[in-house]
């Protein structure tokens, strides 16, 4: 199939097809005698591949790290469960900073409310940020 079909079969631009080829991800197609690019249903496989490991998280690096084990003829499953579970505690942990964010956003939004702005000075810019007054 050419590009302009592989790129239609995943709903892709055909930029990106040429971007993977560039960064290693892709092999070289094959060519044509006027010079277009010509894929397989391996190479349909491998975008598939690489459009589901990067919808889990995973990065191009991680993503082309898989695929040299598997060029390598070795079963890549243990350094994906790796990668996976780098990518779940990085979840976590941005989940824990997201609802810690998520606390001090509520205190600012309670505060704002509470506070006239007729008695924000200059100097302040915003009293809203100002730290509280310890009674």
């Amino acid at each position: 199939m050419l590009i302009g079909q592989l790129a239609d079969a995943l709903e892709i631009p055909t930029r990106t097809i040429r971007f993977y080829e560039r960064k290693g991800l892709l092999p070289e197609p094959e060519r044509t005698a006027n010079g277009y690019r010509v894929y397989d249903d391996a190479t349909l496989a491998r975008l598939r591949f690489i459009r589901t490991a990067q919808a889990a998280g995973l990065t191009l690096a991680e993503i082309a790290s898989v695929i040299h084990f598997r060029d390598d003829r070795t079963a890549p499953c243990s350094h994906v469960d790796s990668l996976l579970e780098t990518k779940l505690a990085e979840v976590r942990e941005r989940r824990h900073q997201l609802a810690t964010l998520e606390s001090e956003l509520a205190q600012l939004l309670d505060r704002s409310r509470q506070l006239d702005p007729e008695n924000c000075t200059a100097g302040e810019i915003c009293h809203i940020f100002s730290p509280t007054e310890s009674t």
